[in-house]
């Protein structure tokens, strides 16, 4: 009875072991720089999300104070809009650099399955940079408009409501993208992690 435990034991040891293994095995076939840039584009495009947000909110202040004519607090909060888009456009840059390092590791992702999963997330990242790109055109014509309405330059309050309009429709375009890239990576997990 004691050596039919015995047996029991190193056939569940080994058995054990070579599952720990093939596991081990099987998520050591992500690149390590592949996952690295993930995590580190994941945390800047959520970032870059949350600064378009505020961005929104503001222009929608701003957009409030230039129809009640209080243009020096609307001024002001354009200013810290201003301060923001350069903000955002460095994290672009800085997204854009992380995704060039897991478009470079795709190749070595051996499951074709979470290859696709990846490139697919890659793809939604990708065009959330390219909303981000239309957005900062529009702030910028935006700022442009309402240094003019607030100098008296200009009066233009149907183009700076329109402006506001595209602008958020880019960021409500910018959180769908993430989303949607956040959605391919917890695919990418499960098919890796199987």
């Amino acid at each position: 009875m004691l050596r039919r435990i015995k047996i029991f034991i190193i056939f569940v040891l080994v058995f054990g072991g070579g599952y720990a293994a093939y596991r081990f095995i099987r998520s050591s076939s992500v690149p390590l720089n592949f996952t690295d840039a993930r995590l580190q584009g994941a945390l800047i495009a959520q970032n870059i999300v949350n600064l378009s947000n505020q961005s929104a909110s503001d222009i929608d202040k701003i957009n409030e104070l230039d129809k009640e004519g209080d243009y020096t607090a609307a001024l002001n909060l354009t200013t810290d809009v201003i301060r923001r888009s350069a903000e955002i456009r460095d994290r672009a840059v800085e997204l854009s650099a992380q995704m060039e390092k897991m478009i470079k590791a795709l190749s070595e992702i051996d499951n074709f399955d979470a290859r696709q999963a990846a490139l697919e997330a890659i793809s939604s990242r990708l065009a959330l940079l390219s909303r981000l790109i239309n957005y900062s055109g529009y702030l910028g014509q935006l700022l442009d408009v309402l240094r003019g309405r607030f100098t008296g330059v200009s009066q233009g309050s149907q183009e700076v409501q329109t402006l506001v309009d595209q602008i958020n429709s880019e960021v409500a375009a910018i959180n769908n993208f993430n989303s949607q890239a956040a959605q391919a990576m917890d695919r990418f997990d499960k098919i890796v992690n199987q």
